[in-house]
């Protein structure tokens, strides 16, 4: 009789927990930006579990690390997501990509705490998430009663939401996919011409309704055809990415960075005259000559070319009249680069 009472009380635990496992799907199943995901997906599970820490590891490296880096945050993503190296997750993971109950020897976990810092958490479990088959992560909770979380439960109920949930994030991440490549370069991440366009519209009505500089700079790679003939076209690629990097971690963060089109970068410098667009471009040429491409076994010495814009100019009374004149001013630049390498080589102009 008392084995029957256990055995139906275990069968009334499951089904209450199933009912949260549910509750928890309809909360996050209609979901298709990753804030809300993240946001919804860990509060709703500390309140209907009443488990006082939850939160996401992600790998370094993962399709979602890359999306979660291009997307603004909000203060429970940046609270409660971690990042940690692939081979740091896998070291834990030991078994496979199966849940992980544990409440003993918590310190080999510690690296999936956010921030690194020490919680009174005396037991875990830890179960990964993947995106297309890829593992890249873990969805986490933390108990401060050792006995939440024992190495000999079955996870088994654990591993069925976390592969439910995992199904949700392919869901919310294509979406998220689609709309954040309608407004950027799919290669360098930088935003495409579209985008840019109407940031440089909004940015010009700005700075003539209140009398503010405003900088364009037009400016392309030299000799980028012969990288991709004599290197080919993912040497190419791994060009157009270096520089990519360089022109957003040399400028502010209030610049805009585009590209344009094939090797042309368009920024746009908000309250930002002609002669401080000039010494950020002469930084950014100093710093690309000193850091060049390593591909394989070939270095790449890259340079580039560029033509300034300033609304200080007042025949310049349309954003679309400031990009022409600092295309222009590109076009005549590289005339003169050219020219310049011609009468070093002692042919005739």
């Amino acid at each position: 009789m008392q084995e029957f009472e256990a055995l139906l009380q275990r069968v009334k635990e499951n089904e209450e927990i199933l009912r949260k496992f549910h509750l928890l799907e309809s909360k996050i199943l209609a979901i298709l930006n990753l804030k809300d995901f993240f946001e919804n997906l860990l509060t709703e599970m500390m309140t209907i579990f009443q488990i006082p820490y939850a939160w996401v590891t992600v790998i370094n490296g993962s399709k979602l690390a890359h999306m979660i880096s291009c997307m603004a945050h909000s203060d429970i993503i940046r609270q409660r997501i971690n990042f940690i190296d692939a081979d740091a997750f896998d070291a834990c993971f030991t078994n496979g990509p199966v849940p992980l109950l544990v409440n003993t020897n918590l310190a080999p976990y510690r690296e999936f705490f956010p921030g690194r810092r020490v919680y009174p958490v005396q037991s875990l479990a830890l179960a990964p998430v993947f995106i297309d088959g890829e593992t890249v992560g873990s969805l986490n909770q933390g108990d401060t009663a050792t006995s939440r979380f024992e190495a000999g439960m079955d996870p088994s109920l654990l591993e069925q939401l976390t592969i439910k949930i995992s199904l949700c994030l392919s869901n919310a991440m294509a979406h998220e996919r689609l709309h954040f490549f309608a407004y950027h370069d799919p290669l360098t991440g930088l935003l495409n011409r579209r985008a840019f366009e109407a940031e440089f519209h909004r940015e010009f009505s700005r700075a003539k309704r209140h009398g503010l500089g405003l900088s364009v700079v037009f400016s392309d790679l030299d000799d980028f055809k012969q990288v991709n003939d004599h290197f080919g076209h993912k040497t190419g690629d791994r060009a157009l990415l270096h520089t990519a990097d360089m022109l957003e971690t040399l400028s502010r963060k209030e610049d805009i960075v585009s590209r344009f089109a094939g090797d042309e970068f368009v920024l746009l410098l908000p309250e930002t005259g002609a002669k401080k667009a000039e010494a950020l471009m002469a930084r950014i040429r100093k710093h690309l000559a000193k850091h060049p491409l390593h591909e394989n076994t070939i270095q790449l010495n890259l340079s580039l070319s560029y033509g300034i814009a300033s609304i200080e100019d007042c025949r310049l009374t349309h954003p679309d009249l400031l990009l022409k004149k600092a295309d222009q001013r590109l076009y005549a630049a590289k005339r003169k680069k050219k020219n310049g390498e011609r009468r070093e080589n002692g042919e005739a102009i």
